[in-house]
C-alpha cells in the first residue's frame, strides 16, 4: 500500500472519531433527502417542473449539498487546525511531507462524498422511485468536476483561515450561499432570471445543473462543465499559491 493510502486511512479514522462532523456530513444529506421524501406533495407531478416530481429536482441538489458539507466544514477545519497545532510545521522534517497530507484528505473527501451519493441515489430508487442517471458516463464526470470545484474551495479557506475555528466559520458562512444558489430553499428552475444566472456561474449551481441533464440522459451543457472547471483552477491555484504550512 503506497503511502498516500495509508495516509488516508489513517485520516479516515481519525474523521471517524469526531461523530459531529461525521453526521454532519455524511449523515444529515440522505437524512434531508428522506425528510424531503416522505413529503406527498414532493412525490406528485408538477405542471411548474415540467412534469417532474419535486423529489426527482431534489435528488442532484441533496448529492450536490453532500460535496459542500465535507468541502466547507470538514476540509477547510481540519486542514487550518493542523497548521494551527504545527502538525504541518513538523511533518515538513519528516519523509511524509505536507503536500502528501493534502492529497490524503483530498481523496478522504472525494470518497467519502462518492459514499454519500451512492446512499442518496439508493435511497431515491428504492424508496422515492427516483430514476438512476441515465448518462452512465457524464454523470459521475460531473459529480468529479463538481468535487474538485468545491474542495478548491475549501483549500482556499485552509489557506487564509489562521485557525481551525476561523476556517469553520469562514466555510459556514459560504456554505449557505453556495447551496442557496444550487436550489436548496428555490430550485433553479423557479428562480428568475437574474439568480439563475448566478446559480449558472457558482460551482454547486452550474454542477447541479449538469447533475440533472445527465440524469435526464443528455450530455451537460459546455457553460456549467467550464464554470466547474474554471472554480477548480482558479480557487484550487490560488490556494496553492497562498497556503501556509505554518
Amino acid at each position: 500500500m503506497s503511502a498516500l493510502f495509508r495516509l488516508t486511512a489513517t485520516e479516515t479514522r481519525l474523521f471517524f472519531r469526531e461523530p459531529i462532523s461525521v453526521i454532519f456530513a455524511l449523515g444529515f444529506p440522505p437524512l434531508l433527502f428522506v425528510i424531503l421524501g416522505m413529503i406527498p406533495g414532493l412525490r406528485e407531478p408538477s405542471t411548474e417542473l415540467g412534469g417532474l416530481r419535486a423529489i426527482d429536482v431534489y435528488t442532484p441538489i441533496v448529492v450536490a449539498m453532500a460535496i459542500a458539507t465535507l468541502a466547507l466544514t470538514s476540509l477547510p477545519q481540519q486542514l487550518a487546525g493542523y497548521r494551527e497545532k504545527g502538525v504541518l510545521r513538523r511533518m515538513r522534517t519528516t519523509p511524509v511531507k505536507p503536500t502528501l497530507l493534502l492529497g490524503a484528505h483530498l481523496l478522504m473527501c472525494t470518497a467519502l462524498s462518492l459514499a454519500t451519493m451512492t446512499v442518496v441515489l439508493a435511497v431515491g430508487r428504492l424508496a422515492f422511485d427516483v430514476s438512476l442517471p441515465r448518462q452512465a458516463f457524464a454523470y459521475p464526470l460531473v459529480y468529479l468536476l463538481a468535487a474538485w470545484s468545491m474542495l478548491a474551495i475549501g483549500l482556499l479557506v485552509a489557506a487564509w483561515a489562521p485557525t481551525g475555528t476561523s476556517a469553520s466559520a469562514v466555510g459556514l458562512v459560504l456554505f449557505f450561499p453556495i447551496v442557496f444558489f444550487a436550489g436548496l430553499w428555490v430550485p433553479r428552475g423557479s428562480m428568475n432570471d437574474v439568480l439563475r444566472t448566478i446559480s449558472d456561474f457558482s460551482p454547486l449551481g452550474a454542477g447541479v445543473q449538469a447533475l440533472q441533464d445527465a440524469a435526464a440522459g443528455h450530455w451537460p451543457g459546455l457553460l456549467h462543465l467550464g464554470v466547474m472547471l474554471g472554480w477548480t483552477i482558479v480557487a484550487g491555484g490560488v490556494a496553492a499559491r497562498w497556503f501556509r504550512w505554518e
